[in-house]
């Protein structure tokens, strides 16, 4: 196997051991990995589908299953999901390759930023909502979901990213993790076949990198079953900080190439691992500024109180 295959694997295997700690960055993961090492845009994105496809289809019986999936949320977001990859696709099939690759790592670094933002906060389990998606739905606004999966399937399109545009947009909208993460991961399989197929029938097999394809799919299945147990052992909001600094730092690197700025690149290797460490230490800051602030309050009304003395 040559290096560049070996390079595939282990970004397939990365990034299935994201997605399966995170229930999100499989693609952003693995595009940043393989762009960087100078593997075409139009092959990593079908490379990523191709593999979303193997694994969403496991992963959307799965939730099936279990009951966590509401159908109508899955179509309002397959639909124009499916729409926005076929966008992302044909700009990704019909502009060069190299005048691409500055704006995908703008994408990735937007996409870095997003997955930066969601898990600088505490990460609450939730309760159970109701026996049914139905009844967990109720009072729930997902005003904008068609938007929201409409831009989860250009990025989709673009360089695989569709659970980090879309899942925080459903959580942040009140839908309960358990159905947030089913339904974007059944629907992404539908957004996931478009954009392979579109890919495939504009470049051709002779442009699909098959080799590519198989080591990602090999890495993926290896790391298959470590997701499972080092989600166990790892705090998952800690994982989502790695994740992001990782997008953060290596399209750091892509886009101080393409800029005149002398030290730019440094500049955001000593920025980003600040804000990652920001963003990790934010919420016990505010939680001593918050037990800070109740304690001057008690101590403020038992000073304004009467003391046992003074009632006796």
């Amino acid at each position: 196997m040559s290096n560049e295959l070996i390079g595939v694997a282990l970004a397939g295997f990365l990034a299935s051991m994201v997605d399966g700690s995170l229930g999100m960055g499989f693609g952003p993961t693995s595009s940043s990995i393989m762009l960087s090492m100078g593997i075409a845009p139009g092959a990593v994105s079908a490379s990523i589908n191709v593999a979303k496809v193997a694994t969403g289809v496991a992963a959307g019986l799965s939730h099936w299953r279990l009951g966590n999936i509401d159908k109508r949320l899955v179509a309002r977001l397959a639909i124009p999901g499916s729409i926005g990859a076929l966008i992302g696709t044909t700009v990704l099939a019909n502009v060069d390759g190299n005048e691409l690759r500055p704006y995908l790592a703008i994408l990735l670094t937007l996409v870095g930023v997003r997955i930066l933002v969601r898990f600088s906060s505490p990460i609450h389990t939730a309760t159970e909502p109701a026996d049914s998606a139905a009844a967990a739905m109720i009072d729930v606004n997902t005003r904008g979901t068609e938007l929201a999966g409409m831009a989860g399937g250009v990025t989709n399109g673009l360089v695989g990213a569709w659970g980090p545009v879309v899942t925080p947009f459903l959580l942040h909208r009140g839908v309960a993790p358990r159905y947030a993460i089913g339904c974007v991961n059944t629907a992404e399989v539908a957004v996931a076949v478009v954009s392979a197929g579109s890919l495939i029938s504009t470049m051709g097999r002779d442009g699909l990198r098959f080799d590519v394809i198989g080591a990602m799919l090999l890495g993926g299945v290896v790391a298959s079953p470590l997701a499972a147990y080092a989600v166990r052992l790892f705090r998952p909001r800690l994982l989502g900080l790695a994740v992001a600094g990782l997008l953060l730092i290596t399209q750091a690197r892509e886009l101080a190439g393409t800029t005149d700025l002398p030290g730019s690149r440094w500049i955001a290797y000593l920025t980003i691992p600040l804000a990652v460490s920001f963003a990790a230490v934010k919420p016990p800051l505010e939680r001593w500024h918050r037990q800070r602030r109740q304690a001057r309050t008690d101590n403020a009304a038992s000073s304004a109180s009467p003391s046992e003395t003074h009632c006796h």
